[in-house]
């Protein structure tokens, strides 16, 4: 199948990437170049603090923004732009976010980056560049885009869309490798810390978060992950039975996983009934 292009324009355009995943801002880069060849990607930037100063330095006509990035946020980023910049967010799925996105008429990419949707984002994102600019000045006289601000301090006002419990996390977005995946919470057997990282273990592969157990024990559903030590968090569903050893320690038989997880004393109580 033919990866389809967007429409041609006499213009040429540059653009900023932002995100914390090297390999994911270059990937993206790769994806642009095939369906936008002569956009000019002048950098890609690390975080969200050099990406607001580089495009601060740079005044690119678009920043592809990773919205979950170390220091500033996408979005943090995206609030503080002076000029004409137009932001795209790059998000993982989340489907809280992207109603949200699609309810304000923002413009976003999302994570895995899919090469039709990638080009019929990019066609809506030239057509409107040709377009005369519909922005404000502010007091320096610079070109902000109004319907953006307007719309991200609607999302992040008190009952705004952005500011509401987002409910039980669904998916995870993991490594394994050089390769980010998007996996469904469903399928994780369990969570276990490892030095810097946490382990996200499934039927079939481990993959590798940087978001820490206490972090994940906010965002999961209780009812279902019940963190069994400091440092294990278990899917329920996926648990098929409990053992106790001649010291009385108690261990969880996890189904599709051949070792046991140990039980810690301050959790034991969770499992009297099974």
């Amino acid at each position: 199948m033919s990866i389809p292009t967007a429409p041609t324009a006499s213009a040429t355009f540059t653009a900023l990437i932002a995100d914390d995943e090297p390999h994911l801002a270059r990937a993206l880069a790769a994806q642009l170049g095939v369906v936008w060849p002569d956009l000019d990607i002048v950098h890609i930037a690390r975080n969200g603090q050099e990406a607001a100063e580089q495009i601060a330095a740079r005044q690119p006509d678009l920043a592809f923004l990773d919205i979950q990035m170390p220091g500033l946020t996408g979005l943090e980023v995206a609030e503080g732009i002076e000029g004409g910049t137009r932001v795209v967010f790059v998000t993982a799925y989340d489907q809280y976010a992207v109603q949200a996105f699609e309810q304000e008429a923002i413009d976003y990419v999302l994570k895995p980056v899919e090469a039709d949707r990638l080009a019929r984002t990019v066609g809506r994102i030239r057509r409107a560049l040709t377009k005369p600019a519909a922005g404000v000045a502010d007091d320096s006289g610079d070109a902000v885009d109004a319907r953006l601000l307007a719309a991200l301090r609607r999302l992040h006002a008190p009952g705004g869309a952005m500011s509401r419990p987002v409910g039980p996390l669904r998916w995870i977005r993991a490594t394994q490798g050089d390769l980010m995946h998007q996996v469904p919470v469903d399928e994780v057997l369990f969570f276990r810390a490892d030095d810097k990282y946490t382990c996200v273990q499934t039927a079939t592969t481990e993959y590798l978060i940087r978001t820490s157990i206490h972090e994940l024990a906010g965002q999961l559903d209780g009812e279902r992950f019940w963190q069994v030590h400091r440092s294990t968090i278990v899917n329920l569903d996926h648990v098929t039975g409990t053992r106790r050893d001649e010291l009385s320690r108690l261990f969880v038989r996890v189904r599709g996983h051949a070792s046991e997880l140990p039980v810690s004393r301050a959790y034991v109580h969770l499992f009297k009934s099974m």
